[in-house]
């Protein structure tokens, strides 16, 4: 009998384990999807991952499934309702920073055509395809996350500091960080190869 081999940091349980194989590294370009990731990687730090992931459904419901406009437009009422829900981190800095990284979204929109177009650009337009044996020798930053934070914070984004940075590129495909043991590490690189 083969026993499939994952990333050792989603055996916790079956919801971290379906995130693993079905979305953890999947190349993201969705403007909506993105800024979604962007949102709960902030809402992450000082947290474990499996905190937003169990708390995901409730974010996508009291964030209007993320719309970007919509976000953008909250004002203080709305946000202080979020924070009476405690169906999310009801941390008064990162919902005031979702309302601020939206409204940085739209100026990027505007500038660049899209969010995917100007995240894209600090790993080249693909994603960088790592071959770590083990989970020890993946970095908790980059150069790239580096870059990205530093950008991200000019123009005004909130919670982008780079090891933030790093898991967002992790999540949404930037990067291919499952070890090369993984039965996804494969998989991920083949869907970046189309």
């Amino acid at each position: 009998m083969d026993i499939i081999k994952r990333c050792d940091w989603c055996n916790g349980s079956a919801a971290y384990q379906a995130y693993h194989d079905q979305e953890w590294g999947v190349p993201v370009h969705d403007d909506q999807t993105l800024f979604e990731y962007l949102i709960l990687e902030g809402a992450q730090a000082g947290l474990s991952w499996s905190t937003i992931l169990n708390k995901r459904d409730n974010y996508r419901r009291l964030f209007d499934h993320f719309d970007i406009a919509t976000v953008a437009a909250y004002d203080d009422a709305r946000q202080a309702a979020l924070l009476q829900d405690a169906g999310i981190v009801r941390n008064r800095q990162k919902v005031a920073a979702a309302v601020i990284n939206a409204q940085a979204s739209l100026r990027v929109q505007d500038e660049f055509g899209s969010l995917d177009a100007y995240l894209w650009r600090f790993v080249g337009g693909s994603p960088i395809q790592n071959r770590w044996a083990d989970r020890s020798e993946v970095p908790a930053k980059t150069a790239q996350s580096d870059t990205m934070s530093r950008e991200l914070q000019k123009r005004g984004f909130k919670f982008v500091g780079s090891t933030i940075c790093y898991a967002f590129m992790q999540a949404t495909g930037m990067v291919n960080d499952h070890p090369v043991g993984c039965f996804r590490h494969e998989q991920v690189r083949a869907l970046s190869c189309r």
